[in-house]
């Protein structure tokens, strides 16, 4: 960790080549970091359906309070109006039970980091007006941090239960929205190898589980019951693209001519094959996710591989890619569960290294539905 007088020597040279940083004179920024000895960092995060406010401390996580919104579950999927306003009643309380667990006071806090995309519209608008609105109130810098970064700098949280990956590595990014192979040069330099050319892996498992009849959210109830199935009781056909592409969509309609054929045959199929159902289709998307992956560290040649994102917490995908380790001689980063799914600790950990490098964001700063990992 960079101590404090090193920290400051490096942040004045670096300002001293220009007279404002995003509105803020040199004086300012430089005696405002003179008086901190320690850094506390809120984060704020509101993307989709998950209000969440942590307190990172020079790199530690002290709270990280995450909303959950059940409104949802009636409607088998994100309503986004109703997401929106949901965050705007929770944002208040989340950020005050982060400050109250973290025991600081809000005029300890060194800077504010959210999420200013990509996610839902409604849903980002209500974390950076807050942000902002607070950051000037206190008059502290304001951070701007992309959610996808975010997933994959999470690796860099200080946390002893994990391991922090070295320069370059190889990211595989999954969640509901996203499918993607990422190489991670620093913490700022991103480039995508390969995506999804349609639907991301997290629909795969959500649309399975629809299909089954499973409540929303459906995904981590496929994992659920694959623990207990057989994963090659059936096999579904693997999409034909790109060395370092994915698609899901003939996948996910395959699932659902099988499921429509075998209940037409036999009504009681899904509740006396659930189990082995799960199962075979959770194998199936592992390995075409390690396909994947193994193409990639072909490309590539680098060997640290790591995984971001909600679908990260998925039992099998850690269980394989930890296996992967002495099959393939990899060395592999696996997130603790609770920074996997959206949660504000990744983005106050952005915040933190961003903060460090002086990369503040002004007034100006708007919520943007759409966003690659490397902007």
């Amino acid at each position: 960790m960079v101590k404090t007088t090193n920290r400051t020597a490096i942040f004045f040279i670096r300002l001293i080549t220009s007279t404002f940083v995003n509105g803020y004179t040199i004086l300012t920024l430089y005696f405002k970091l003179m008086s901190i000895k320690d850094l506390y960092i809120l984060g704020i995060e509101s993307s989709c359906d998950d209000t969440s406010a942590a307190i990172i401390y020079n790199g530690k996580v002290l709270s990280n309070v995450v909303a959950g919104q059940k409104i949802h579950e009636a409607y088998g999927g994100v309503v986004p109006e109703l997401a929106s306003r949901a965050h705007q009643q929770n944002i208040v309380p989340v950020v005050h039970q982060a400050l109250q667990k973290a025991n600081i006071d809000k005029n300890q806090l060194s800077a504010i980091a959210f999420t200013n995309g990509p996610g839902l519209m409604g849903s980002l608008l209500v974390g950076t007006s807050f942000a902002k609105s607070m950051a000037l109130s206190l008059d502290i810098p304001l951070i701007a941090v992309n959610h996808m970064q975010a997933h994959i700098l999470a690796h860099f949280i200080e946390d002893e239960n994990q391991k922090i990956p070295p320069f370059p590595f190889i990211c595989l990014t999954i969640s509901g929205g996203h499918t993607q192979l990422v190489k991670v040069t620093n913490y700022f330099e991103f480039e995508i190898l390969g995506e999804t050319t349609d639907d991301a892996v997290g629909e795969a498992f959500d649309k399975t589980a629809k299909i089954l009849g499973l409540p929303y959210p459906g995904g981590p109830l496929v994992d659920q019951y694959a623990q207990f199935g057989n994963p090659n009781a059936y096999k579904f056909s693997k999409p034909k693209v790109g060395d370092l592409e994915f698609s899901f969509s003939g996948l996910k309609t395959g699932i659902l001519y099988f499921i429509q054929k075998k209940v037409k045959e036999n009504p009681q199929f899904i509740e006396e094959n659930l189990n082995d159902v799960c199962a075979s289709v959770q194998r199936t998307i592992v390995e075409i996710l390690m396909e994947k992956v193994k193409n990639a560290v072909k490309h590539t040649g680098i060997t640290h591989i790591a995984i971001a994102g909600g679908v990260s917490a998925n039992s099998e995908i850690r269980k394989t890619l930890k296996e992967s380790e002495e099959l393939y001689s990899w060395t592999t980063y696996i997130p603790k569960f609770e920074y996997t799914t959206d949660n504000a600790a990744m983005v106050g950990i952005v915040g933190y290294l961003k903060y460090l490098h002086h990369s503040f964001s002004n007034q100006t700063i708007t919520a943007r539905a759409r966003m690659s990992v490397d902007e």
